[in-house]
Parts: structure tokens; sequence; C-alpha cells
């Protein structure tokens, strides 16, 4: 796959208006000055990144949706950016300095050798540090190739279009598109792709894949005990504890 061309691919799937194109290049020096706390992270982004881009904005004149403001945030404008990784990239941690550093909501496309990647992270006020801006959890789709895509895939990148998100304000617009993340994410366990038709519906989505990963890294540590365990009575407990964690991770995945 052509690193380039599938940034091209998803970028054309927002369907983004025309005024809403900025294509500058974004220095690594605002990464470096904004978002690498560690010598380590300062590392990973001048090795990490081959380029950035600054690729849309999406603001209430170009896309007649409103800001919002709460306590907690406020929302003026969402950007959307690309970044270019090298093979030996760290792409979960280059993915996070990137969200930190820009204080926008950002929609972040990554492109690697293994394909192209959209992830999103709400940002909130800072409670410790006066008119500083914090993420909030990162969501990120596993690696697309859009010459090859699975047909939930392929009805991801139909519902990110701009057109078909909510419009209330950028809050609900940006929550619009995690919700599309996430339902990626819940379709790679039930095997179908449903966009969430309520925000309650949203909440049990990511409630149950949360619960999914949990149950799952709990029935890997009791299997891994189990075959640990030297006294036979404490086998069968362990055996019998995993067939209850098994039961609960089934009803999970049915209610994805």
């Amino acid at each position: 796959m052509n690193p380039t061309g599938g940034i091209d691919d998803l970028i054309a799937a927002l369907a983004l208006p025309a005024d809403t194109r900025v294509e500058r290049r974004v220095p690594k020096k605002l990464l470096l000055e904004q978002g690498a706390p560690t010598a380590a992270d300062k590392r990973q982004i001048q090795d990490g990144i081959e380029e950035l881009a600054w690729v849309a904005a999406l603001k209430p004149n170009n896309i007649g949706v409103p800001v919002f403001r709460d306590e907690v945030r406020e929302y003026l404008e969402i950007a959307v950016v690309t970044a270019m990784l090298r093979s030996a990239a760290k792409t979960a941690r280059l993915t996070e300095l990137i969200h930190r550093a820009i204080p926008y909501p950002l929609v972040l496309v990554t492109a690697q050798d293994d394909g192209v990647s959209l992830s999103l992270a709400h940002k909130r006020w800072s409670q410790g540090e006066k008119g500083a801006v914090v993420i909030e959890d990162v969501r990120r789709t596993a690696p697309l190739r859009p010459d090859s895509l699975a047909p939930n895939e392929q009805a991801f990148l139909v519902s990110i279009a701009l057109s078909g998100l909510p419009t209330h304000d950028l809050y609900a617009l940006y929550q619009g598109w995690l919700d599309r993340v996430t339902a990626l994410e819940a379709a790679t366990i039930s095997g179908a792709f449903a966009v969430p038709d309520t925000a309650e519906h949203a909440d049990g989505q990511r409630e149950a894949l949360a619960n999914h990963a949990r149950l799952q890294r709990d029935i890997a540590r009791l299997r891994t005990q189990a075959q640990r365990e030297k006294q036979v009575n404490r086998r069968v407990e362990l055996n019998l504890a995993i067939k209850r964690l098994e039961t609960e991770l089934a009803a999970t995945t049915k209610a994805l």
C-alpha cells in the first residue's frame, strides 16, 4: 500500500468542504516544544515522523456547526491533521504525543507501512494548570488498507463523512466521529458494524468494549495460574472461575 495514497483515501472519506482546507505543513518543532515531556519522546518525534500536515480547520463559519463551551472544555474548531510515520516509529506513543501537542480537538490520520489509522481524543481544561489543555482517552482504529477493505471497514469509511455527523455543536460532531471509531472496534468482535443511534447506545457500546477487554485479560491471567497450579483442588477452582468468566464474555460479545 502507498501510505500517501492511504491518507488521501481516508481524508476523502471525511468529505470535507473545500473552504475548510488549510494544507499546511506542521514543523516538528511544535511537537518538540508542546508535546514531548521526555528525551525519549523527543527522539520518537525526530526519528519517527516523516511529515506532519494540517489539512483542514472545521469552524462554525465554514461548516455551519456552533462552538461548544462548558466548565470542562471549549471547542472553537476541530483540526484535521495527517502524519506520515517511518517504519520503526512507535505509533501509539506518537499518536498520543501529537494529540497532546495541538490544543484543538484533533482528527488525526496516521500512515505507516501496515496501513492508515484514524484517531481522536476529547480534550478538557487542566485542573492543575490554568489555561492548559489535557487529553482524555485516545481511540484509534486498527490500521486500514483502503485498497483491500473488509465490509465493516468499508461501512466505517462511509459513516465518517462530515454530512452524516451530528451538527448540534462541535462537541457533538466530534463525539460522532469517536462513536464511529468505537463502533468499528466493536465490529471486530461482533462481526457487524453499526453506528450507535443514541447517546445511551454509544455509552453502552464503550462500556461493553471495556468489559470485553477486562474479561479477556482476567481469563488469560487465570489460565496462566491454572497451568502453574500444583494442587488439584485449586486448579479445579480456577477452571470453574474461567468458565464463569467465559460465560460472561459470551454475553458481553452478544451485547456488542
